[in-house]
């Protein structure tokens, strides 16, 4: 199995265009500390990839990535689709980038493409520029990406929260954020990518456990971390995001495993954007890593 991490920061990148937070102005003087949104790219198949979650820096994170890029054909693409693990603005707003495409597959469970399809209406907008081609994601079986593909998806739900934009919409259950379980069919190795956790289900728990790379939400440090920082007057885990440290916090799941263990979705106040930061420190006395834009993983 072959990952290709996209990109590494929650919504807003690193630096957010607005702010002058510690993390963002580090970024702006030294560029090698800039994260774009957080994204991985899984290839399915000799010259076949799925990118999971489309950020607004879709474009450049396959810039950067020369096994995305076109060719030799002057429109032939190995991007054979999308994988979301949830409807949030930082996960989807790439979507409309790909309208070039001339189709894009997306594999979404039913809350998601209902929500981006009546609220934010991608049919609607795309459809006279390219088809969009639903799949259901699999939850809990999994399946193969593409019909001749080694790797196999399966989605664990993890939390009901959506977006603001999609209040009021859908049912109230689980499959709105989850989890996904990327096995290859041929190894058995298997990689779990959460970069959004409001909560650590017992499915996910016994995901991680059978795992051999887990890529979890790392948005925040501790819980008080917004608003200590102001960005917010609720908690981490009031906005969805389970914190790194503390009671409760996913670092003492991540610990006992035997898996490669790395943390994304890093949002801006969050002292790991800072390479000197001692928190660094702290994870790798416990065998857990930060992980990089444009990191290669091999299983």
């Amino acid at each position: 199995m072959l990952l290709h991490v996209l990109g590494t920061a929650a919504g807003g990148g690193l630096p957010q265009w607005n702010c002058a937070c510690p993390g963002c102005s580090g970024a702006r003087a030294h560029p090698h500390r800039r994260r774009r949104h957080a994204s991985l790219a899984v290839q399915a198949s000799e010259g076949h990839w799925y990118i999971v979650n489309a950020t607004p820096d879709i474009g450049d994170q396959i810039e950067d990535c020369p096994a995305l890029h076109p060719g030799p054909g002057a429109r032939r693409t190995p991007l054979a689709g999308l994988l979301l693990t949830d409807a949030e603005l930082d996960h989807t707003l790439g979507i409309a980038r790909l309208r070039e495409a001339r189709g894009l597959e997306l594999l979404a469970t039913g809350a998601v493409r209902r929500a981006l399809l009546t609220r934010l209406h991608l049919g609607e907008v795309l459809g006279p520029y390219t088809s969009l081609n639903w799949r259901e994601m699999p939850l809990h079986r999994p399946e193969p990406l593409t019909g001749d593909a080694g790797i196999m998806v399966s989605a664990v739900p993890v939390s009901g929260k959506r977006p603001r934009y999609a209040a009021g919409t859908g049912p109230e259950d689980d499959t709105w954020v989850v989890a996904l379980c990327l096995t290859d069919r041929d190894t058995g190795a298997t990689a779990v990518y959460a970069p959004a956790l409001a909560g650590w289900p017992d499915a996910l728990q016994a995901a991680v456990a059978a795992a051999d790379c887990v890529i979890v939400d790392g948005t925040f440090w501790d819980d008080e971390e917004p608003r200590r920082t102001g960005i917010s007057e609720r908690t981490a885990t009031g906005m969805g995001h389970l914190p790194i440290d503390g009671p409760g916090g996913t670092a003492d799941r991540l610990a006992p495993l035997g898996a490669r263990c790395l943390y994304t979705h890093l949002n801006n106040t969050n002292p790991l954007v800072d390479p000197a930061a001692p928190q660094h420190k702290l994870l790798a006395e416990r065998g857990i890593e930060v992980a990089a834009d444009r990191m290669v993983i091999e299983l």
